[in-house]
């Protein structure tokens, strides 16, 4: 054998082993499967997590642990995926916030929208407007004329981050409306709930949470407006902020989807993809995403997922575009 043989054998051998090896790493059922969130632990990020986790350790024969990470919009999350072996040990839980705004708009993240693959979407949430429980305003059109009011003094809003999609929907509705507003960021939805709820922020767009209906059911914090094209059956008494008269034909959801790194092989993200799909299907896991007012995302192919990814990463990049959206 020629010595330009031998090298293209080893490369190849090297090749074959490095597959099989990220194959067994998710077909070895001693090695877990770390489900990371880019949240604190309390948060409807989380709770998915955890509605997941047990049933899809299940259909993988794997345990799948949850992990919480929260910071730079995601990014630190995403970052030791990236940073993790490409064998399906690390599952990425995101969503457009963390994967394809952060980039956009932090200086800091170095995560690329391309570094991921969507397996498959697993949940979408209604996104509303929750202002303090003493806030003048019950309905979005009241918001907006009392934000007119308080030119002088701006009324306080919170997101999860700078470039998150709570703070590009902000950012637009002050485009759109002419009002000007003073943008509070967190690290995650839990310590900014708790802050509305304490009357340090005086609003915020967010995803609706069980959390969330229990604290507005106490009478500590106020569900004001829904941001989907039509109300939400699981929240049929809020109005849509486009029944308004200021935010005609605005609308927004948001989706939830399980990742892995680019480079993960076919045969691993083929895998994940198939267990994904069981545990959608399980009734127990449907019924606990609705209490969590969570719908179950419809089953999807691969090739479906990546053209969605494509599609909301061209959406939300046009947004960004949009209001002039600039890393910082």
């Amino acid at each position: 054998m020629s010595k330009t043989t031998f090298l293209r054998t080893l490369a190849l051998s090297a090749g074959l082993v490095l597959g099989v090896t990220a194959v067994l790493a998710q077909s070895n059922p001693s090695k877990p499967v770390n489900l990371m969130v880019p949240y604190p632990a309390g948060g409807p990020s989380d709770a998915i997590a955890r509605i997941f986790n047990n049933q899809l350790g299940k259909e993988l024969g794997q345990q799948v642990l949850v992990e919480n990470l929260g910071g730079v919009s995601g990014a630190l999350a995403a970052q030791k995926v990236l940073a993790a072996p490409a064998d399906g040990s690390y599952i990425f839980q995101g969503s457009p916030n963390e994967v394809i705004l952060a980039p956009l708009a932090n200086a800091a993240v170095k995560v690329k929208t391309e570094d991921f693959r969507l397996v498959h979407p697993v949940a979408d949430a209604v996104m509303v407007f929750v202002t303090r429980k003493d806030l003048p305003a019950n309905s979005v059109d009241e918001l907006i004329a009392l934000a007119r009011k308080s030119a002088d003094k701006p009324l306080t809003y919170g997101s999860v981050g700078i470039g998150s999609l709570y703070h590009l929907i902000l950012e637009q509705v002050q485009s759109q409306t002419g009002i000007k507003l003073a943008h509070v960021p967190y690290k995650g939805n839990a310590p900014l709930l708790q802050d509305i709820g304490g009357g340090q922020v005086d609003f915020a767009v967010l995803v609706y949470s069980a959390a969330m209906g229990a604290l507005a059911e106490q009478g500590r914090l106020k569900v004001i407006g829904q941001l989907g094209a039509q109300r939400s059956d699981l929240l049929k008494n809020v109005a849509a902020a486009n029944e308004g008269k200021e935010l005609k034909n605005f609308s927004y959801k948001i989706w939830t989807g399980f990742m892995v790194p680019k480079s993960t092989p076919e045969s691993v993200v083929t895998r994940l993809h198939a267990a994904i799909g069981k545990t959608l299907q399980d009734p127990a896991v449907r019924s606990a995403l609705a209490a969590q007012t969570q719908v179950a995302a419809a089953p999807v192919t691969l090739a479906e997922a990546s053209k969605f990814f494509d599609t909301e990463t061209a959406r939300y990049r046009a947004i960004a575009k949009q209001i002039n959206l600039q890393p910082q």
